[in-house]
């Protein structure tokens, strides 16, 4: 079964970490997609920019809208994912938990229901 596992940063939380703990996260990913690779259960990882460099793209009477910012306001924004392919739920929150991030903010498990 395969879950997609998000990460969600708040930039606050971040700007209060020291470099260390940064170092930490970074260091974190790289033994995460280590364990994970080794495993079989990687499928794809990617890492999102800032919502500042997000446009939202919306049509209006047939006509595309553009602005520059994410569609949702939050403390919060989603800055990258894992997709695992793991044997239960049970191994995704594991693997979730496994994630550096998950020290600081959320890691949210959903099964992937449909690929196209």
């Amino acid at each position: 079964m395969k879950y997609l596992l998000t990460l969600h940063m708040n930039p606050t939380l971040w700007a209060t970490l020291t470099d260390d703990q940064k170092n930490g996260v970074y260091e974190g990913h790289g033994a995460f997609i280590e364990l994970i690779t080794g495993s079989g259960e990687m499928v794809q990882t990617k890492a999102l920019a800032e919502p500042t460099e997000t446009k939202t793209v919306r049509v209006e009477n047939g006509k595309p809208q553009t602005k520059t910012g994410p569609f949702v306001e939050a403390d919060a924004f989603l800055c990258g994912y894992y997709v695992v392919d793991v044997d239960s739920e049970e191994r995704a929150v594991e693997l979730a938990a496994k994630i550096p991030d998950a020290q600081y903010t959320a890691v949210e498990v959903r099964k992937v229901v449909h690929e196209g």
